[in-house]
């Protein structure tokens, strides 16, 4: 059975759409085929790599890509991730994919303390994490 194709998109491919491939990968691979990408490739933001770690996935060896147009054309699902910036959300086409909205804060943009931008990291995290338990259950 071939898997399907799930393409994770963001405006710099640095946190939510890593965070997003991570858990489909260890939650989903054995029905999936993941990728992740962004507008611009900002690489991967250690506090992702940190916060990934600690609910036990390792994503350091991720690399924060530009969206490949090949992948685009064969993705069976196209999520995007951007929070409030859905202007900068990336415009694709691919009719027989299906599209999806996941808007999450950018956790990156968190400030404060050391703590409280922690906290929004993992708050982040955990919500993804969720929202892709959902997809999994939902047995797209």
């Amino acid at each position: 059975m071939d898997k399907k194709l799930v393409y994770f998109l963001c405006t710099g491919n640095s946190c939510r759409s890593q965070i997003a491939d991570g858990f489909l990968k260890a939650l989903g691979n054995d029905k999936y085929e993941v990728k992740s990408a962004g507008l611009e490739a900002h690489g991967l933001n250690p506090r992702a790599v940190t916060t990934m770690k600690e609910a036990g996935i390792d994503i350091s060896n991720h690399t924060s890509d530009v969206i490949d147009s090949e992948i685009l054309g064969r993705a069976d699902y196209i999520i995007t991730l951007c929070g409030h910036a859905d202007e900068h959300c990336p415009v694709v086409r691919n009719d027989k994919a299906e599209r999806w909205h996941w808007g999450f804060d950018d956790p990156a943009k968190a400030t404060g303390t050391e703590e409280e931008i922690t906290a929004k990291f993992s708050e982040v995290r955990d919500s993804i994490k969720s929202r892709i338990e959902q997809f999994l259950k939902e047995g797209k």
